[in-house]
């Protein structure tokens, strides 16, 4: 979803492509909440390295202070937030939007947040919490199944055709709660009905209590760049209720950042 292309974006050539970084890189992203302390032999695994190889990068990393090595096992150190905050620092869509989430998310009481496409997951990118915490998955950085979610359904309906059916082609979806769609058929209909209402709902298919409403985020060429959501608990507001309700202040809010980006 991001439409800033440079000739960077264009397949390197051997000589410009650097290995070292990507191998790097590979090793730090072999550790997530199920493998968050890791044997050099288990990162050679994950990684598709050779143990002699994951080892030098894992004492190179925490050389670095990006790791942490203890009972021969390895772990990630907090510096690696670095990394994240780097874009979220320097990146305009989270500096415009964070201001304008907190009059959406404060004028209605409830937790707003922004999120892009990547590589099939959704990021949250900015969020605003107004007090009320709904989820855990609001918080920037947070990557979660974007089929399931209101803000990754109001994403892929902007997917050209072709793209949208290599998603679902390649989707293996899995009951997450007991609302969870996991029929394509049935998804694709979800993903159809977001893009001509111009807003996406989905009702505890993530997280049991947690209900969303999204709406598209363009750019000044029209092209839909993110999507920005209200989340509420299921407790205290009904589907129809949150259209009502919800959808005027996102939408006023959507043609105020539509105009900045």
């Amino acid at each position: 979803m991001n439409t800033d292309t440079t000739d960077t974006d264009d397949i390197p050539s051997p000589r410009d492509f650097v290995g070292g970084l990507e191998k790097g890189l590979q090793v730090i992203q072999a550790f997530d909440q199920e493998r968050s302390r890791l044997s050099i032999a288990e990162v050679a695994a994950h990684t598709g390295l050779t143990r002699a190889a994951a080892r030098r990068y894992l004492i190179t990393l925490t050389h670095l202070g990006y790791m942490r090595h203890e009972n021969k096992l390895f772990s990630l150190t907090p510096m690696v937030l670095r990394l994240g905050q780097s874009y979220l620092h320097s990146a305009r869509l989270p500096r415009l939007a964070q201001p304008l989430l907190y009059r959406l998310a404060y004028s209605l009481g409830e937790a707003a947040s922004v999120g892009i496409l990547d590589q099939d997951q959704l990021v949250c990118v900015a969020a605003v919490s107004a007090g009320q915490m709904v989820s855990s998955t609001l918080q920037p950085g947070t990557r979660v199944p974007a089929w399931c979610t209101a803000n990754g359904r109001m994403l892929l309906a902007s997917l050209p055709p072709a793209q949208l059916e290599a998603y679902l082609e390649r989707l293996q979806p899995e009951p997450i709660t007991e609302h969870t769609i996991t029929g394509k058929e049935r998804l694709a209909l979800e993903i159809t009905r977001a893009r001509a209402h111009g807003y996406a709902l989905v009702d505890q298919e993530l997280e049991l209590g947690l209900r969303t409403l999204s709406v598209p985020l363009r750019n000044f060429r029209n092209e839909v760049v993110a999507a920005m959501n209200i989340s509420v608990h299921a407790g205290r507001m009904r589907p129809g209720e949150m259209v009502d309700r919800c959808l005027p202040a996102l939408i006023k809010i959507q043609v105020e950042l539509n105009a900045l980006l």
